[in-house]
């Protein structure tokens, strides 16, 4: 941090100077030379032009940039980066407060600095006390919009960042353009409050976000530099390991960063094995086991992860979690770094973790591993009704879209059996076996399962009407708080909104054929589910914070 603030103050010294000088410049020895002789004929036509419409399209605007609205957003934003469930990322909100505040600061010592009358035009707004060189609207929005452009950027997977991108980064040039129509600056003095705006934005993230790719791409050398790096210093001999990765879900930027961590950490001529539509990774774990790998790095989502953990399940063989795709839920569960950059250094430095998995069988399909969770009823019909582009488009947001059209399903009615015990019968619109407890956005169906307790978690959804989901939530927030001490979590009882149980084997069998799924891929209709826990079958390289 003190390393941080001390290059925000020297660069933020150079910022203020350079835009200040180029204000003294305007006003001074290069005020009789064009452009800056046709700035008054600009802001002239732009008052000649005006309409009705343009007036309350200006104030709209112009309103974009005012001290209220972007101090509120940035506050917004900032609280919804740190506050939101299972999004923290307080790099990214410092950066964006930091970044509107500095050029605040800077704005302010300009204004001070350089002493520039207004247009002579009528203006639409009360002229404030301050110099009209530089516009702070105009950089107030350069510094929000076009930071929250920069979050999108880097921070987003969906296909609809660059648009929304280029949204963001349109609005600063609407107030810019707000501004002159309004009568309130010259153009020379909108053009510094976007260099004031975007060089904040450049100083803070420069030190509050080194490494990341949006502030340089590594340069064409760089393989070779982070090879010689890793010749020179002494480390230990290195695994044979070989990356399993889901190419619909990872670019191809996305595995050159890969490589490149790769050989910063030694691993040198790697060998990536790409998944198929037929062979979801399986295949490629069980002839990279047979090469002699030693270690196995898995870049994809949930099905790709439970796909390559089936086939090292009992090997002792290591994986290193490297999410990709949708829904990553062992990695969130385990809160490793969802980048697939950093996710990968942390699992190459990390140390083996045994954690255990679900084995399930049913009608219709053989007997395979589950990683996070599986279940029947709405959750596989919010999965079958979702397609590819909904959640490409959407993220995971799209099945929650999709899970209000399996309310009108009828009930399953179904039997249960918990390690040979009695049977139980209820009826329930989903069952949930789950080794994890956690899913997206920090919600948790299942609070108090734990993937190295050497159990395995039933949920049963009964819930009724409007009431009844009401009461099963908070029965969830409950269950999260008891469960996240350690505590055991229990059953609420025949007819509650959720019950829970734990065991080492269950056998559920449904009255009819109900839509099934494993770690979020559908597994078609059935009428029975056998699961069984298999305690440390898995072995993960986790960073040593989380032993």
């Amino acid at each position: 941090m003190p390393r941080a603030a001390a290059r925000i103050g020297a660069f933020a010294v150079c910022q203020a100077a350079v835009i200040a000088g180029f204000g003294l410049l305007i006003t001074g020895p290069a005020r009789e030379f064009w452009p800056m002789t046709a700035e008054d004929a600009a802001v002239e036509a732009l008052e000649d032009a005006r309409t009705a419409t343009l007036d309350t399209a200006s104030t709209i605007a112009s309103a974009l940039g005012d001290t209220s609205t972007v101090v509120g957003l940035t506050l917004l934003a900032c609280l919804a980066l740190v506050l939101v469930p299972g999004l923290p990322r307080w790099r990214e909100a410092v950066f964006l407060a930091i970044g509107v505040s500095l050029q605040s600061v800077i704005f302010v010592l300009i204004t001070a600095s350089v002493d520039r009358t207004r247009p002579d035009v009528e203006r639409m707004d009360d002229s404030p006390p301050t110099s009209s060189y530089t516009s702070g609207h105009t950089g107030a929005a350069t510094a929000l919009y076009a930071g929250l452009a920069v979050l999108v950027l880097s921070r987003v997977r969906a296909p609809w960042r660059k648009p929304l991108a280029a949204l963001l980064l349109l609005l600063p040039l609407l107030v810019g353009l707000a501004r002159l129509y309004r009568g309130m600056h010259h153009p020379t003095d909108v053009a510094g409050g976007l260099a004031n705006g975007a060089l904040s934005l450049f100083v803070v993230g420069r030190a509050v976000l080194p490494g990341h790719s949006w502030v340089g791409r590594p340069p064409a050398d760089a393989m070779d530099i982070a090879v010689a790096a890793a010749e020179e210093r002494p480390a230990p001999a290195q695994k044979r390991l070989t990356v399993i990765v889901n190419p619909t879900v990872t670019d191809e930027a996305t595995q050159e960063q890969l490589r490149l961590v790769l050989a910063q950490h030694g691993y040198r001529d790697t060998p990536f094995v790409a998944t198929t539509a037929e062979d979801t990774g399986g295949g490629q774990t069980a002839e990279a086991l047979r090469a002699g790998t030693e270690l196995i790095a898995v870049c994809g989502g949930d099905g790709t992860v439970r796909a390559v953990a089936d086939a090292l399940a009992g090997t002792g063989v290591p994986l290193v979690l490297v999410p990709s795709g949708t829904g990553n839920l062992l990695a969130r569960h385990l809160h490793l770094p969802l980048g697939p950059a950093e996710a990968l250094a942390a699992g190459l430095t990390g140390e083996p973790r045994a954690l255990d998995l679900g084995r399930i069988e049913g009608d219709g399909f053989p007997a395979v591993h589950f990683t996070a969770m599986a279940g029947a009823g709405l959750d596989t019909t919010m999965l079958e009704e979702t397609s590819d582009r909904a959640k490409s488009v959407l993220g995971w947001p799209a099945y929650v879209l999709a899970g209000a059209k399996g309310l009108r399903t009828p009930r399953m009615r179904l039997t249960v059996r918990l390690d040979g015990g009695p049977e139980l019968r209820r009826t329930a619109r989903m069952v949930l076996l789950a080794n994890i407890g956690t899913v997206q956005a920090g919600a948790a169906p299942v609070p108090a399962a734990k993937p190295d307790d050497g159990l395995l978690d039933l949920a049963v959804f009964d819930p009724r009407g409007a009431g009844g989901w009401l009461r099963a939530a908070g029965v969830l927030l409950r269950a999260k708080r008891r469960g996240a001490g350690g505590a055991d979590v229990t059953g609420t009882g025949d007819g509650g909104p959720v019950e829970f149980h734990t065991f080492r084997r269950a056998e559920l069998t449904f009255a009819r054929p109900q839509p099934r799924e494993i770690d979020g891929d559908p597994v078609g209709p059935g009428l029975r589910l056998t699961a069984e826990v298999r305690p440390g079958a898995l072995t993960v390289m986790l960073p040593a914070r989380e032993r």
